[in-house]
């Protein structure tokens, strides 16, 4: 029988993430850390956490710093962006789970930002594979052309001006992507108006960071997904210079479903067309 726990990691710049083990019954095979997309709280990921415990695998989900339940009750003091949750928190995620379980393989699951962020990790190193699920750039310019005209005005309008309202990006209540730190968003609107994303903004040591990147990736990107184009994935994989890289474009009709989008990868009815069929080969 699979069970859960659930604990705080405490990152090395002192903030404390709350996070989600799902062990498999007996010794488990490699660890798999969902990495969240922007704004998603962990409890999204529960299910395929849930159902990689049952394959042998131990899982872990987690919030970033100010997200789900790491969120501090003033977002508005918070001081975090989003080098700070790939340096800091998914460093501390699997610093944890080597301790879990040392010795066996370590596997990233990221979703959207969650593959974006592996290329600023302290040590991708201890990686044994990295599978990135609808994973791209975020350069507007790029994005899927129904979501050019509502992104900008996201970025050059609402972002500046509620945020320096509310000191936070209170994205709850205007149903666009969730509440965010200041760091984190501001941060992020600079990546998405910048041709090369996170590199061309963070500059020659985030450039060298992709590149230093040298594990296997593997892209599952989807065909109708709402938010990232065939051109953001390829652009934001091309980052990797150094990796091995296989990149899977699935079509709704490939898998038997007539929807997936940007986060139907995660829900549960997507149990035997997409993660049996796409995700457990990866992991084997």
């Amino acid at each position: 029988m699979t069970t859960t726990t659930s604990h705080s990691v405490v990152t090395r710049n002192g903030n404390a993430i709350q996070a989600s083990f799902f062990h498999p019954e007996g010794d488990p095979r490699a660890a798999v850390l969902i990495v969240p997309a922007m704004g998603v709280s962990q409890s999204f990921y529960g299910p395929l956490a849930a159902w990689l415990a049952c394959q042998g695998y131990l899982a872990a989900t987690f919030d970033y710093v100010g997200i789900g339940r790491s969120r501090v009750s003033d977002l508005a003091r918070l001081d975090v962006n989003i080098l700070d949750w790939a340096r800091f928190d998914c460093d501390a995620m699997l610093a944890e789970l080597q301790s879990l379980v040392p010795g066996k393989s370590l596997y990233w699951v990221g979703h959207s930002l969650g593959g974006q962020i592996l290329g600023l990790l302290p040590d991708p190193g201890r990686l044994a594979k990295a599978i990135t699920v609808a994973c791209g750039s975020g350069y507007w310019r790029e994005n899927v052309p129904q979501l050019r005209a509502r992104v900008w005005w996201l970025w050059y309008f609402v972002v500046p001006v509620v945020t320096r309202i509310f000191g936070y990006f209170p994205g709850k209540r205007l149903r666009k992507v969730g509440d965010l730190p200041r760091g984190v968003i501001d941060q992020w609107r600079r990546w998405c108006l910048n041709p090369d994303y996170a590199v061309g903004v963070e500059g020659p040591l985030a450039r060298e960071g992709f590149a230093a990147v040298r594990l296997p990736i593997t892209s599952l990107s989807f065909t109708d997904d709402e938010m990232m184009s065939a051109r953001n994935i390829q652009s934001l994989h091309g980052q990797y210079t150094a990796a091995c890289k296989k990149m899977t474009r699935i079509a709704p009709a490939d898998a038997g479903m007539r929807r997936i989008g940007h986060f139907g990868f995660f829900r549960a009815q997507s149990e035997d067309a997409l993660w049996t069929r796409y995700l457990l080969p990866e992991l084997l």
